[in-house]
């Protein structure tokens, strides 16, 4: 499963928000589940951001959120995130579009 969080954060501002990100991802890619994560920033607008970040599964990344280091480090961050749904399941496989999501 695959996790997006966007954030508008102003370009003067992302220097930190950079370091708060890093951080944030430090603390999740040790929890158990952890399969990757990217950051970018919107083509069209410089202001918007986006985290994504995977997990073996949707049990896994809920449990990544509860240790203290994460909620100390990441949950912060994640709070100033823009409010909308976040958590994705797989449709798209090496199989094709199928509309089900696939056990991984």
């Amino acid at each position: 499963m695959f996790v997006v969080i966007r954030f508008r954060v102003a370009e003067a501002e992302q220097g930190g928000f950079s370091e708060r990100v890093r951080v944030a991802v430090e603390v999740l890619s040790r929890q158990k589940g952890f399969v990757s994560a990217r950051v970018g920033r919107n083509v069209d607008d410089p202001e918007l951001l986006a985290l994504t970040l995977e997990f073996e599964n949707v049990g896994s990344y809920r449990r990544a959120l509860s240790p203290y280091d994460v909620k100390l480090t990441a949950v912060p961050l994640l709070s100033q995130a823009i409010d909308e749904p976040t958590a994705y399941e797989d449709l798209l496989t090496q199989h094709g579009f199928d509309g089900v999501a696939q056990d991984r």
